[in-house]
């Protein structure tokens, strides 16, 4: 049931059912999330349920406000509020130490919790009424099957969840990719998950270099494994349509259709260079040279080709030599993808 996100009575609707324990699909300025209450497990075990993925994966609780990171989080580092301050509302998740007895179900059992604030209008209605109803967070992974493309529109979160699901329609997302992800459970910052927050953006804001986790491996001297909290969209394989993804460069993509010639068949190409196509029965869309527009774009892009019956993607991977780190997010979503 898709209800328009910017009628209250259907943000009431949805705050109600979330109160009650029941699931809502929400838009954010990322992707469609997949809403239950943080605090209420068997909730959030609804939400593992619905999208097939493991419990012990931990999943993204959104608040209405800064003032609600107090009811999930033990400490918040100073250059955790000075991050939560510069991007809040916005795309960025800060892990932090877990209050005990608090969301154990929705941290996936882990001592770290993420939080964020969304800067949709209709997110931030929603998670606003649902305060007022006593529920202080929500947890909201994306909303499709585990290891699939998020949604950015309403109806991909009918495709993936199903029709019986209560979905606010926010419109198109703006940005397209998932939320930045940030540790902030240790001495310094470490970068979990890229998203259109640049890495010089972030170490502006909170004043400190933002490790990755090899970086911060290196000066710890040993492996983060089992150290770093585990986070949303950090697997190797992920956001993968049911079309093999290749990323492959412009010249091979020619080759590779000039070889095959009118007999191309059951393939789509994403890419910025021109490409000639003597098939038909070969997809083609451009992907702009723009990274922004190409993130706000690309998961659209790529469940329309799953739509569309093709076998394969082959994707012109993000220029080289990036060095402002516009293009990192989105690099990441197409090399999990690949991955899958």
């Amino acid at each position: 049931m898709v209800l328009a996100g910017s009628d209250f009575q259907a943000i009431a609707q949805a705050a109600a059912t979330i109160q009650t324990g029941g699931l809502v699909g929400f838009p954010t300025e990322t992707v469609y999330g997949l809403g239950a209450d943080a605090s209420s497990d068997a909730a959030v075990a609804g939400i593992f349920k619905a999208k097939g993925r493991p419990a012990d994966h931990p999943l993204i609780v959104h608040v209405a406000d800064a003032q609600q990171v107090n009811d999930y989080a033990s400490s918040v580092p100073p250059y955790a509020a000075r991050l939560i301050k510069a991007f809040w509302p916005g795309p960025l998740t800060v892990i932090l130490p877990r209050k005990s007895g608090v969301a154990k179900a929705a941290a996936g059992g882990q001592d770290s919790i993420g939080l964020r604030c969304p800067s949709h209008p209709v997110a931030l209605a929603f998670l606003k009424a649902c305060l007022e109803l006593g529920v202080s967070g929500v947890a909201g992974p994306s909303a499709n099957r585990f290891g699939r493309v998020s949604p950015t529109r309403a109806s991909h979160v009918v495709d993936e969840m199903g029709s019986q699901l209560l979905v606010l329609d926010g419109g198109p997302c703006e940005l397209g990719i998932e939320s930045s992800i940030v540790d902030c459970t240790r001495a310094r910052p470490v970068l979990l998950r890229p998203g259109v927050l640049t890495r010089a953006q972030l170490e502006a804001a909170c004043g400190e270099a933002v490790l990755d986790k090899d970086d911060a491996a290196a000066m710890e001297g040993a492996l983060l494994e089992g150290v770093v909290p585990r986070a949303s969209g950090t697997l190797e394989a992920h956001y993968a349509p049911n079309a093999k993804v290749r990323l492959m460069a412009a010249g091979t993509i020619q080759t590779a259709l000039d070889l095959l010639g009118p007999d191309a068949a059951n393939i789509a190409v994403y890419a910025r260079s021109i490409i000639r196509i003597k098939s038909d029965k070969v997809l083609f869309r451009r992907m702009p040279d723009d990274a922004l527009a190409t993130a706000q774009q690309l998961f659209a892009v790529l469940r329309d080709f799953d739509a569309k019956g093709v076998k394969l993607i082959w994707i012109e991977p993000p220029p080289a030599g990036d060095e402002s780190g516009e293009w990192d997010g989105v690099r990441d979503r197409l090399g999990r993808a690949a991955a899958g």
